[in-house]
């Protein structure tokens, strides 16, 4: 009798851990390095949050690991003989969260919410699109001012992300603190520094390829405690991790890391006309002065020692192994003694700037090398760790001399320059404006004629390097850890985890 009870206490036990294990792997688990600016597609503009949106809202097009254009919302497209109208298939078998449906209509509010809505971010992105068409109920039209050869790869970012034309028309710009789009996950709650939770939605055109009941994303800055949540099993993945965690999670068979090249940079952006401010910071209102900086820095020695050699040194936005880096302009070598020589001639030999910084270890710890090196040339560098959103508003601002950030970067080499260059754009926290710089953008915004692209970049170089509102440093490597039965994980370039078809293994 005794022995017939315990081996009943056994079988219930083992039925109740395997229900535990079923209802645990019944959740996706995802630590991020930071906390997500707006849930808005149209407002948004971290990386992070991102990174919640590809799993939360679908775009027309997306990118595979090689770069290709591939539809996801859409079914096909085809350019009209001009280059300057795109007619686009939708499919017919998606709705949104709240049960509306996807049409043409709905894209074409989308278009033009992303164009017209105050602060939008993407409105540079799709200034050539004049026009949209709705052809009939699945087919749009997109007529051009001028042939934009960046615009494929433009709606297989943020601005084709498609969300619910009537859950934005009620929400107005409160639409981002509870978002309603057609991916495979839908919104539950966010807590702000906390979590943001998604349950897959049921109605999902691809359904068949999600193998989890819900998301929750955990922002979480200090990467060590990051770390400590993936390795005590509170956590199933993490992106964001320092570098120098690298060998160890290699070594621990529960884990595994991928890492693969980003399409990203990470340097220095200069307030060189972004407000007043800019002519108060010798290293905003001098040239000379930014170049001597540039000379200081030894950038093999930031990659190595910050990103324990997870990243390439980089001068531009594009990274030297990209077709589009130019070759022209090669990465210059550290040389104190011109830099102090330039320093004396703009007669600032100790030239004194604030540097801002966003407080995650690895920026901090690149903030001080910076500081050290440049300290050797003469410059006087103060270091403000700045929360990261809090940061972004500041430049935005241009209360600030100059920012460590980076750019998570776009498969289309304008999605790492037009925005952040040219003259007057939302997210150009610099304030540069360059005529010439300006006329190479449009130009390489009119051809679809590689090898004419690449030229115009080299032309872009030749200008942007010698103004140098952005002293470019690296390019970091995308890095992943997560447990090692986490399946179906594709390393697309852009960094972001497409869901489908991931998942737990028992």
């Amino acid at each position: 009798m005794r022995e017939g009870r315990r081996t009943r206490n056994v079988i219930v036990g083992l039925v109740l851990a395997a229900a535990l294990c079923v209802s645990h792997a019944q959740t996706l688990r995802i630590g991020l390095a930071d906390d997500p600016d707006l849930l808005d597609p149209t407002l948004g503009r971290t990386f992070v949050g991102r990174f919640v949106f590809a799993a939360l809202c679908d775009k027309l097009f997306d990118i595979d690991e090689h770069l290709a254009i591939v539809p996801q919302l859409a079914t096909r497209y085809e350019w009209s003989a001009d280059n300057k109208a795109l007619t686009i298939r939708i499919r017919e078998d998606v709705t949104f969260h709240d049960g509306e449906k996807l049409d043409a209509a709905a894209v074409k509010f989308n278009l033009e919410r992303h164009k017209t809505l105050p602060g939008s971010n993407r409105t540079s992105e799709l200034a050539p699109v004049a026009s949209i068409d709705v052809v009939d109920r699945y087919t749009v039209r997109l007529n051009l001012s001028t042939p934009f050869s960046p615009l494929l790869g433009v709606l297989a970012d943020s601005a084709g992300i498609m969300v619910s034309p009537k859950a934005a028309r009620a929400a107005g710009d409160k639409f981002g603190a509870k978002p309603v789009c057609s991916g495979p996950f839908r919104f539950v709650e966010r807590v702000a520094q906390d979590r943001i939770v998604l349950e897959r939605c049921p109605d999902y055109w691809n359904k068949d390829e999600i193998h989890f009941k819900r998301i929750v994303y955990l922002p979480i800055t200090d990467s060590m405690v990051l770390l400590a949540n993936l390795r005590s099993g509170q956590l199933d993945l993490i992106q964001g991790f320092a570098p120098s965690d690298v060998p160890h999670l290699a070594n621990d068979a529960r884990f595994k890391i991928t890492k693969f090249p980003g399409l990203g940079y990470s340097g220095i952006t200069i307030n060189v006309g972004k407000s007043d401010q800019a002519k108060r910071n010798p290293l905003g209102r001098d040239p000379r002065v930014r170049e001597a900086f540039e000379l200081s820095l030894d950038r093999q020695g930031i990659v190595q020692v910050a990103l324990d050699g997870q990243g390439v040194v980089g001068n531009q936005w594009v990274a030297p192994t990209n077709p589009y880096y130019a070759t022209n302009a090669p990465v210059p070598k550290r040389d104190v003694a011109r830099a102090r020589a330039l320093l004396k001639e703009a007669g600032v030999p100790n030239p004194g700037f604030t540097l801002m910084t966003p407080t995650a270890p690895v920026a901090q710890q690149v903030a001080q090398i910076i500081q050290a090196m440049a300290r050797e040339a003469g410059f006087d560098i103060k270091i403000q760790a700045t929360e990261f959103a809090t940061s972004l508003d500041l430049a935005d601002k241009g209360q600030y001399d100059a920012q460590v950030v980076g750019w998570s970067g776009r498969a289309d080499p304008d999605g790492n320059t037009f925005r952040l260059l040219a003259c007057n754009q939302p997210l150009n926290a610099s304030g540069y404006c360059n005529k010439e710089a300006d006329d190479i953008l449009a130009k390489s915004r009119t051809t679809r004629d590689t090898e004419e692209r690449i030229g115009l970049y080299r032309q872009l170089a030749t200008v942007v390097l010698k103004d140098r509102p952005i002293i470019y440093l690296y390019h970091g490597n995308v890095l992943w850890a997560y447990r090692s039965n986490l399946q179906g994980l594709r390393p697309v370039p852009d960094g972001l985890v497409r869901v489908q078809g991931v998942r737990l293994s028992p």
